[in-house]
């Protein structure tokens, strides 16, 4: 049985510190609406994550991002869109390193992720989220 969703939403966060925990509560409370907060957890941290990439690597000469999630079938997608072109790669930081565990984090906790270009400039992180609503088996 296909349960009906609801639609995408999209927020606008600016090149600012205190956009990382608006993403967040944008999330969380977008995952409520939707009484979908079974990994509210893991979605919070990854979006977190994704936007102090964004806004440390992504937002240059006053560009901000975006934050869309998207539910359909049991599975939450967030993106992170911002404007550099530069994708983002796993790393392998030393005990010593202060940064470099954030999609290390990321791809823990989510089901899938990855990275897309986005149209004429930026690219768009995603990562996915089977809930409780997923059948089994379902590809993110």
């Amino acid at each position: 049985m296909r349960l009906t969703m609801p639609d995408a939403v999209k927020r606008f966060f600016a090149p600012a510190p205190e956009s990382v925990p608006q993403a967040r509560d944008f999330a969380l409370r977008t995952l409520a609406a939707w009484d979908l907060e079974g990994r509210a957890h893991d979605v919070r941290v990854c979006v977190s994550e994704l936007a102090t990439n964004a806004l440390t690597h992504g937002t240059h000469c006053g560009q901000g991002f975006h934050v869309t999630m998207s539910a359909e079938d049991g599975i939450v997608r967030v993106e992170v869109h911002d404007a550099s072109p530069c994708r983002p790669r796993l790393r392998r930081p030393t005990n010593d390193d202060v940064s470099g565990r954030g999609l290390r984090i990321v791809a823990m906790l989510c089901d899938d992720w990855g990275v897309e270009e986005r149209g004429v400039t930026g690219k768009v992180v995603w990562s996915c989220f089977k809930t409780s609503r997923a059948a089994q088996g379902a590809l993110c």
